[in-house]
């Protein structure tokens, strides 16, 4: 019992001080967490880790990325040189115990190789291929041995290189900046005159230390080594970003353009197409003049602001830096040609092909022409030159790449220009599609200077090319045209006169079109020039008594040589006054064929001398000549008409032994009266046009008709009887003739 007791007392004991100890530890934790509490209340919440401070470390790293390599490469070398001082000593030792061993048995060991390897010669020419084939196997797996080798130096390089924490923390923060940032850009949330985030400095320096952070790297991590994956993370980050780079470069060059500029493009073209064409028409030709200069054109206004041109610089020097040369390049000149086409479309502008141009009407074509030249000049003067100055501000630090993007555009752009006067080149040529033709010829010619200027030497070399070649097409056509115009004449074959023998409507068109001909003067003497072969080669095609007439015409009045142009325009001539002379016999009436011939010579001779273009042309001799033409065919017109009239008041006949014979002097008066009533009637519906011309006619007919028979008149009347006799025979006095004569070539109606 006391046993048991004693024990018990003692377990009690203990029992008590366990728990009194326990009590103490108990008491100990708690004012410890006690402490601990006012110890994190104390504290601060360290702050999140920002892109900021990732950048600062990052930045530190990499400064001293270059010592951490270096160092590492100096203990290597340090490694393999007591590697191989450690090997070098035991194998010089080797090498002179056996050298000390082997030279008796050298001797014998020599006879004895001698005797194996003339039995193993005969033994193993059979067995060479098998042994051939072991050992490309044995190559083989050398070769895998090799592979694993270098894979575990690779492992043992990157167990070299310590990587910092922060670098996977840096990561974390750049992708999160990068993902807020694209889904911004995909949530349509963008304005106009949007500009990018304070931070987005921090963004591209960051992007630029990935950039280096990934180039360091990976020239020393391989991407099979066990971080490996840290390189794939940061080529991802890296691709993410370049791509969200690019479409922020789309989106800008699109969308970021100033409303300014578009409403000032808008005012000049409401203003352009407000202005009267005579005042246009007046402008396109002085300024179309060889030789003259053309107005500076203004400087260009940007369709971006600066904040704005800024961001673009930056994306791209991103871009380019980050290898994406080509990417950047492509979306430039995707984005700048949507942009100019939508200028042109703004402008009325549309592109047409050559098998539309052939099936749309003339008229419809006709009217586009001046639209197209308005553009042409517009673009060639003020658009290009800014795209030119604007691809200049973004890729200045790369000058040839600002040449490549430009000279694409710009051949892009004048490649859609010229497709439409080539298209109108091939459309049937008549003659009154001449001055369209020529006033896109001058277009193309007086707008060559901003390219010159603008371009770069290989560029401007290439479109003024393409330019030329464009306008030689236009001019081979007008030469065509001037073929047609000759055509035209020598089978306009109609055998029906012009009524009242009135001007010919060959003459007037062709007259007025060498008067409009004459005003684009110096530039169809330049397509002659340029476009002499063309002309040779089509007069082989003429007939020859038509080359030997037209050989009079190669000298002026002066001895001089013409131009090609200039004897153009005489053998047109000629061949109208020999159309003219045909239609001439198509009147029996001699009287009215004169009349005819006297109408439309006249009518040459005032547009011919109104035009001086025209009489420099034809000269002094040629006008005298048509001049003396037009007074024989008046003298014959009277001798067929007036003179006849004339006879019938004649003395011939009249008296006989001297008296009168009043049956004869009725007569006379009669036939008088009838001839001078069908004179009347038929010639007051004849037509003279020109007011001097009539009036000279009427005023030669009064001076030979009207004298001649007031005198017949007083001399013989008195021999009628006075009363009914008298005003049955004479229906006319002086003054009535007068009166009638003034109502000749009228063009009144029977």
């Amino acid at each position: 019992m006391f046993f048991f007791s004693l024990t018990d007392t003692s377990a009690n004991n203990d029992e008590e001080k366990e728990g009194m100890a326990a009590a103490d530890d108990q008491t100990e934790k708690l004012e410890e967490t006690g402490e601990n509490d006012e110890q994190m209340e104390l504290e601060p919440t360290p702050p999140p880790y920002t892109l900021e401070a990732a950048s600062q470390d990052i930045e530190h790293f990499l400064s001293n990325f270059a010592s951490i390599i270096k160092e590492k490469e100096e203990v290597k070398e340090k490694e393999t040189e007591e590697m191989k001082v450690a090997k070098v000593e035991p194998e010089e030792e080797d090498k002179e115990a056996e050298m000390k061993e082997n030279e008796p048995d050298k001797e014998v060991e020599t006879k004895e190789n001698e005797l194996d390897k003339q039995a193993e010669m005969k033994e193993d020419e059979p067995d060479k291929e098998a042994e051939k084939k072991e050992d490309e196997a044995d190559k083989e797996a050398e070769n895998k041995e090799d592979m694993l080798e270098k894979e575990n130096e690779a492992e043992v390089e990157d167990e070299g290189l310590e990587i910092p924490d922060f670098i996977e923390k840096y990561l974390d923060v750049f992708e999160e900046k990068l993902s807020i940032l694209e889904s911004s850009a995909s949530s349509d949330t963008r304005v106009k005159g949007y500009l990018l985030p304070d931070d987005d400095p921090l963004f591209f320096k960051a992007i630029g230390q990935m950039r280096k952070l990934y180039k360091d790297l990976s020239a020393h991590i391989k991407p099979v080594s066990k971080q490996g994956p840290l390189i794939n993370r940061i080529s991802s980050i890296r691709y993410r970003a370049m791509c969200y780079l690019e479409e922020e470069f789309r989106c800008i060059l699109e969308e970021f353009r100033n409303e300014e500029t578009e409403q000032k493009l808008e005012v000049v073209q409401e203003a352009e197409e407000e202005a009267p064409k005579e005042d246009e028409k007046e402008d396109a030709d002085q300024s179309n003049e060889p030789g003259k200069d053309q107005p500076a054109a203004e400087e260009p206004k940007f369709e971006y602001s600066e904040k704005v041109l800024a961001n673009i610089s930056k994306i791209m020097f991103e871009l380019i830096t980050g290898g994406h040369e080509l990417e950047c390049r492509e979306i430039y000149m995707v984005t700048r040609r949507y942009v100019l086409g939508e200028t042109l479309k703004n402008l009325g502008y549309e592109k047409i092909s050559i098998d539309e141009a052939q099936k749309t009407p003339w008229e419809s074509l006709e009217g586009d022409i001046p639209l197209w030249i308005r553009t042409f000049k517009q673009c060639a003067n003020v658009h290009l030159p800014a795209e030119r100055k604007l691809v200049q501000i973004i890729f200045s630090d790369y000058p040839s790449l600002s040449d490549s993007i430009i000279t694409n555009l710009a051949r892009c752009l004048f490649l859609q220009f010229l497709s439409f006067p080539e298209a109108v080149s091939f459309c049937k040529l008549t003659p009154e599609k001449l001055f369209k033709f020529l006033d896109m010829y001058e277009a193309l010619r007086d707008n060559l200077s901003p390219i010159d200027s603008v371009f770069p030497g290989k560029c401007a070399k290439e479109l003024r090319t393409e330019i030329t070649s464009c306008r030689c097409r236009i001019g081979e056509a007008t030469i065509c045209i001037f073929c047609d115009l000759e055509n035209a004449i020598k089978s306009d074959t109609g055998k029906t006169p012009v009524a009242g023998g009135a001007v010919h409507p060959l003459t007037r068109y062709i007259m007025n079109y060498l008067k409009y001909a004459c005003e684009y003067k110096d530039t169809i003497e330049q397509v002659f020039k340029d476009h002499s072969k063309i002309e040779r080669a089509d007069s082989t095609s003429r007939p020859r008594n038509y080359i030997s007439r037209s050989e009079k015409y190669k000298k002026n009045d002066a001895g001089e040589d013409r131009s090609p142009f200039q004897e153009q325009l005489m053998r047109i001539v000629d061949l109208l006054e020999q159309a003219i002379d045909a239609k001439s016999t198509l009147y029996q009436d001699v009287s009215l064929s004169s009349i005819f011939m006297m109408n439309n010579g006249r009518y040459m001779l005032q547009k011919i001398k109104g035009t001086p273009e025209l009489y420099e042309v034809v000269g002094d001799n040629w006008c005298r000549n048509r001049s003396f033409d037009v007074r024989n065919y008046h003298k014959s017109y009277q001798r067929e008409t007036w003179t006849k009239l004339l006879g019938c008041i004649s003395n011939q006949g009249l008296t006989v032994r001297g008296k009168v014979v009043k049956p004869v002097l009725k007569d006379k008066f009669k036939n008088f009266n009838l001839m001078f009533e069908e004179i009347h009637r038929t010639q007051s519906t004849w037509v003279v046009y020109d007011k001097q011309l009539q009036s000279e006619l009427r005023v030669s007919i009064a001076s030979v008709v009207i004298p001649a028979y007031r005198s017949f008149l007083g001399r013989y009347s008195g021999y009628l009887d006075p009363g009914r006799q008298a005003e049955k025979y004479i229906k006319f006095q002086p003054e009535d003739i007068e009166t009638y004569i003034d109502e000749l070539f009228d063009g009144r109606k029977n």
